[in-house]
């Protein structure tokens, strides 16, 4: 049930009923107490099922494809492959994860938008033919890379209540759409569709309605070309919460009902990738170390100071950091808040406390401030909501090792899954059976070597 994040070994606890998400957390850190206190996820893949059923109930015939940087651990991976999911890849090492599924090239789509002439070789060479673009100079670089290439033109949107600085450093304009189409004709490279993205921040639905209005006109100057367009791309932003599922579906279904009927022949896809990966998973951290500050050097600058000058004032740091699985936190606020493990009575005194990683690093700041009680080196801090943008690539900081991860699965939800006829025997042989009891003293309850 546990292995490393690069590990392609690993296997999924099927728990009884009897047994839960907090009876796992619980039995980890039991066994991290006594050997090592690393930090680990726990991760419930039913989630990953729960979530594929709830956007086929409310966002069908859209097709999904999930964006691999979102969290590329192979547990998820060949879940979502199981489920009929197609992959959206923005590097080489990611399309060979995929590949390894056994994920067919039309199931995955390279959409870096700045891509290296090299990597574009290798999609090439790996029969991965759509790819995304928006301007004239990756154009002639993936003509002379990839001849063969399919083009979606990602279009900009016109989101100026959320990220609009990095809603314009992607995306060309309608204007610029032509001059693309006139070098794509000069180049012998084929455009089938159209991209955009609409910022999970973004809170504007008209932004929808806008950038699918765009993509009408890009279809029809495409006929002027004489290009056959067949691809819609909505992109990313879909939270997770399904009353925004269902908000983003009310907009868009009337217009793509009139621009885009069945009859058109275009597929509508979209990238959802925090939708499905963020709830899924928990990380356990460990407290390293801990001091007394001054109380003035903790307070966010114009923030009045409210506290009794007597009240100790702590500073926890934790055994993962923003060059770990916080790497988010360095360019987006934290969504989730940390929970201690260890009991407390519920007429306990809370302190102003802040967390930091391990690095020593001023950057390494995981919580500014926060209510906790008084913790001690050693003790335990869960932080949920954490399976987006948390499980790629990361830093090992000092020889800090890289958290573990242990996967889980309900009976109910494994049920669900063979319903639906949605088992592999590669998937199947992952699966061990864990009692609703779980004894803390067991020594190969999570036994898979990692």
């Amino acid at each position: 049930m546990k292995g490393f994040l690069e590990d392609a070994n690993y296997s999924i606890g099927l728990l009884d009923e009897g047994a839960t998400l907090a009876d796992v957390i619980d039995n980890c850190i039991y066994e991290h107490t006594h050997t090592g206190k690393r930090a680990f996820y726990v991760g419930d893949l039913g989630k990953l099922v729960k979530k594929n059923i709830q956007w086929q109930n409310v966002m069908a015939p859209i097709k999904p494809f999930y964006p691999v940087k979102c969290n590329s651990t192979p547990g998820v991976l060949e879940i979502l492959g199981t489920l009929g999911i197609g992959f959206a890849c923005s590097n080489k090492s990611e399309m060979a994860l995929v590949q390894d599924l056994g994920i067919s090239p039309e199931n995955i789509i390279y959409t870096n938008p700045c891509k290296q002439a090299s990597q574009i070789k290798y999609a090439a060479k790996a029969g991965i033919n759509i790819m995304t673009c928006d301007n004239d100079i990756e154009l002639k670089k993936i003509a002379r890379s990839h001849p063969n290439a399919k083009l979606l033109l990602h279009i900009a949107t016109e989101d100026i209540t959320a990220d609009e600085e990095m809603n314009m450093k992607f995306g060309t304009t309608l204007k610029n759409c032509r001059h693309l189409m006139e070098c794509a004709k000069e180049f012998g490279i084929q455009i089938v569709g159209v991209k955009f993205h609409v910022s999970s921040t973004c809170k504007e639905l008209q932004t929808y309605i806008h950038a699918i209005s765009d993509a009408r006109c890009v279809f029809d100057m495409a006929e002027e070309f004489g290009f056959k367009m067949h691809i819609l791309d909505i992109g990313g932003g879909f939270t997770g919460s399904e009353l925004q599922l269902e908000e983003v579906n009310h907009v868009i279904r009337p217009l793509l009902d009139v621009y885009f009927p069945k009859e058109s022949g275009v597929n509508v896809i979209a990238e959802p990738g925090c939708y499905y990966v963020s709830s899924a998973f928990t990380l356990a951290v460990n407290i390293i170390a801990k001091k007394t500050v001054e109380y003035d050097k903790l307070l966010p600058s114009g923030v009045e100071q409210t506290r009794n000058d007597d009240e100790p004032v702590f500073t926890y740091y934790i055994n993962d950091g923003v060059y770990g699985s916080f790497s988010s936190k360095l360019s987006e606020k934290l969504n989730t808040i940390p929970e201690v493990h260890k009991k407390y009575k519920d007429d306990e005194p809370l302190f102003t406390s802040s967390l930091w990683g391990p690095s020593c690093d001023e950057l390494d700041q995981i919580v500014e401030n926060c209510r906790l009680p008084e913790l001690s080196v050693g003790d335990w801090l869960i932080f949920d909501n954490m399976g987006s943008g948390t499980l790629g690539e990361q830093s090992t900081f000092n020889d800090y090792q890289r958290p573990l991860i242990y996967y889980m699965m309900s009976f109910s939800d494994w049920d669900e899954m063979q319903d639906a006829g949605i088992t592999s025997d590669t998937l199947m042989k992952n699966f061990f059976f864990v009692p609703s009891c779980i004894q803390l003293s067991s020594e190969d309850r999570f036994s898979t070597a990692a």
